[in-house]
């Protein structure tokens, strides 16, 4: 919460110092060059939870910012900010990974790579609330050939929970008494039931995997003897 506060008064002056336009804009670039140009890996606090809560704050005690407007945008930008990530997984692969990242980045995708693996697409609306895995997936799920439309569908969810849900969390917690010091855990509620769901989820998905995969050939010591 501090570091949000921090974030607060850093916003307010820089709307006194731009205006609503450049500030609305500044809010969406930074939440869509967190994922889609790889900001995040460097900083995460600027483009992550803490900006868009401290953004909904400043709108709710400025009149010259509207929340639908700033809310909406914010959404927007993380969906489009995943896109471009997964589409870049797709085009330049792990490899293009492995050679522009130091040992930290690798570290984190391959993290991110059993992250995936574990929940699916689910994944994708689970690491909207994590720093390291929101800037990984889109481009571990491109890499990995995840269904284009599967994708677009957990993206949308993640962009809403995460960009609109965030953002209104915080100007709620200005405009509403009482709900300042609720707010982290309204938006740790959105990561409980998004991994509460993608452990289900995955579960349910091993069993069809296991049922498919190939039975090992009997050896000699398999053998059953014939009914007689």
């Amino acid at each position: 919460m501090n570091n949000a506060s921090a974030l607060d008064g850093q916003l307010n002056d820089l709307l006194a110092d731009t205006g609503a336009i450049v500030f609305y804009l500044l809010v969406w670039a930074l939440v869509f060059a967190g994922t889609a140009v790889f900001l995040g890996v460097f900083i995460p606090f600027i483009t992550g939870d803490s900006l868009l809560f401290g953004s909904g704050l400043v709108a709710a005690s400025t009149p010259n910012l509207n929340i639908a407007v700033l809310a909406i945008g914010t959404g927007l930008a993380a969906f489009l900010g995943d896109q471009v990530g997964f589409l870049l997984g797709r085009r330049f692969g792990r490899s293009s990974l492995d050679r522009h990242g130091g040992r930290r980045t690798r570290s984190a995708i391959a993290r991110t790579e059993q992250f995936y693996r574990s929940f699916g697409w689910w994944s994708v609306v689970i690491a909207r609330f994590m720093p390291w895995a929101r800037v990984f997936v889109p481009v571990i799920a491109g890499v990995g050939r995840m269904n284009y439309y599967k994708f677009l569908s957990s993206n949308l969810v993640g962009a809403i929970a995460w960009g609109v849900g965030l953002t209104l969390t915080g100007y709620f917690a200005a405009a509403i008494p009482g709900v300042k010091s609720a707010a982290y855990v309204i938006a740790g509620l959105f990561i409980a039931v998004s991994i509460v769901f993608g452990v289900r989820t995955w579960r349910s998905e091993r069993g069809p995997r296991s049922a498919l995969s190939p039975s090992p050939a009997p050896g000699p010591a398999d053998d059953v003897a014939p009914e007689v």
